[in-house]
């Protein structure tokens, strides 16, 4: 209290003791797949098409990646966090690829070295010659602030940049610039040109660098993977939490609320793993999303298979049982912008787009189907009322074409066999809630445990949780049949104050969709409104 100790008018600005909740986003999508360039196992954030080829390339033949973010967006994404585990054409194709150690072919002894150019006190010289065969490297400050050591690294073809690295002038860093060009870079490596206790960050500056020599005609020698750019099997897609590589990457990212792998079928396609492999992965995407407890995966089915061929996949070789995870089936034949074609893509980055849509123009509460499909020109089966109705009650949520209304998804399930979380609205929606009430409450931690404290997060929830029911997301005529908050002495008795813990309990009554629409006909005589038996 301040101390008063003279006369006069004073004035105070005290807390009201009301602390709203904000709704937290539910619209940010997560990628992990292959691309030819980018940052290797770092989530990268992308909220346009034109972002994403700037970090990691134009669409690539052997990748779906490409196709699923660009499907994200035009279906109504604005974010994306993209999770690039590696792989090239040549790795993802399995033409007789060898393992790492011997992957890498030695150059020649007689091959002499590209001139290198001093960058401060590092040496940077040309492996490659790009599309033009006019490379330069730039060095200019980083996005947002960070320590003195780091800086931005962008390598020009000509113009226009053909690879980006934010890296540290400090050995022993995890981002240190001579690692993550040698991991990354398909153009240029970067040495030491000081002894490592003068190493010093560059200053802003663009040097031109000169094409490598020529190497001398050698015999053909099999085909082999691309250094630093590791097939993607099981292992480099579960990755390690510890390392952030794979999944673990991504949890450190709280905003996700979708995560797809659309990459992990076009191994399957070239048979480089099997459907075991496939399981294994999709396992660990489920396995994330259990853990995390605040996103869904979106599974994508093996391509090729008729309604009876998936029935028997999802049931008997997949067998998942989560609800957070969601199958969509079929593929989808979407536009090529590289070759001008339709080809046949996996559904999880367009649904994914149709997600956020639907949470931006309805509400997370609201089941994503009945939504068109945008980008989608052809289905790769066209599935029948008979055939959704052995997939439908297992968990595949079809996506069908209608005449004159479009190819739209035509399910809203989760893989759960409980009945509680049998809609994907409603564990999403839970998803929304628990977030949203985790970071609105942060104010209650260390208050003095009493009734006041009890009163106020009961008025703060409510507020909430009424702002909800107005909004169509709880079902109930009042808002007493919608929702409860319990926070008083029942729930918190003293042996549970007495250790520091103060208890709140909050029921729900979510909307669920309308899936099964039935209208009853009859015929009744006129004049007497009397139903004809």
């Amino acid at each position: 209290m301040p101390s008063y100790l003279s006369p006069g008018v004073y004035v105070e600005e005290v807390a009201s003791g009301s602390r709203p909740i904000e709704g937290v986003g539910t619209s940010v999508a997560a990628f992990v797949g292959l691309a030819p360039t980018g940052p290797l196992n770092e989530p990268t954030l992308v909220t346009n098409w034109t972002q994403y080829t700037a970090a990691f390339g134009e669409f690539t033949d052997g990748y779906y990646l490409a196709h699923s973010v660009y499907g994200f967006f035009n279906n109504g994404g604005s974010a994306a966090y993209v999770v690039r585990v590696g792989g090239s054409p040549e790795g993802i194709a399995g033409e007789t690829a060898a393992p790492a150690e011997v992957a890498a072919p030695a150059a020649p002894a007689a091959l002499p070295a590209a001139e290198p150019r001093q960058l401060g006190t590092f040496a940077v010289a040309a492996t490659g010659t790009g599309q033009n065969g006019n490379l330069s490297v730039e060095v200019s400050d980083p996005e947002g602030e960070g320590p003195a050591e780091r800086f931005k690294l962008t390598v020009k073809d000509g113009d226009k940049p053909v690879e980006s690295f934010d890296v540290s002038a400090k050995k022993g860093n995890r981002s240190y610039v001579v690692t993550q060009v040698k991991e990354q870079s398909r153009l240029i490596t970067v040495t030491e040109a000081a002894p490592a206790g003068q190493l010093a960050r560059p200053e802003n500056q663009s040097v031109a660098l000169p094409a490598p020599p020529p190497a001398p005609a050698a015999a053909p020698a099999p085909a082999r993977k691309a250094p630093g750019t590791p097939a993607a099997g099981p292992a480099q897609y579960l990755g390690d939490s510890a390392d952030r590589t794979g999944f673990g990457g991504l949890e450190a990212v709280d905003e996700v609320s979708m995560v797809a792998v659309p990459d992990l079928m076009a191994a399957y396609q070239r048979g480089t793993i099997d459907l075991e492999s496939v399981k294994a992965v999709q396992l660990g995407l489920i396995a994330h999303c259990e853990l995390m407890g605040d996103r869904v995966a979106i599974i994508d089915p093996p391509p090729s298979l008729n309604a009876r061929q998936i029935r028997v996949w999802r049931q008997e070789t997949a067998g998942y049982d989560s609800k957070y995870a969601a199958l969509y089936y079929p593929w989808i034949k979407s536009f090529d912008p590289a070759t001008g074609q339709a080809r046949l893509v996996p559904p999880s980055g367009h649904v994914a787009g149709v997600w956020a849509r639907n949470d931006s123009e309805r509400g997370v509460h609201k089941a994503p189907a009945n939504e068109v499909v945008r980008g989608a020109v052809d289905l790769e089966l066209q599935i029948t009322r008979g055939e959704q109705d052995l997939l439908n009650p297992v968990g595949i949520n079809c996506i069908r074409a209608f005449p004159g209304r479009g190819i739209r998804i035509w399910g809203a399930r989760t893989l759960s066999s409980d009945p509680a979380w049998r809609y994907l609205n409603v564990r999403r929606y839970f998803n929304y809630l628990e977030e949203s009430i985790l970071i609105g409450t942060q104010w209650v931690v260390f208050e003095p445990n009493d009734h006041q404290l009890w009163a106020r997060i009961r008025r703060n929830i409510s507020a909430f949780l009424v702002n909800e029911w107005r909004g169509g997301a709880l079902f109930g005529a009042k808002p007493e049949d919608a929702y409860y908050v319990k926070c008083d002495e029942e729930t918190n008795p003293p042996e549970s104050v007495d250790v520091g813990r103060v208890v709140c309990e909050i029921g729900i009554a979510p909307v669920k969709p309308a899936e099964f629409v039935v209208f009853r006909l009859a015929q009744f005589s006129s004049g007497n409104g009397d139903l004809e038996e």
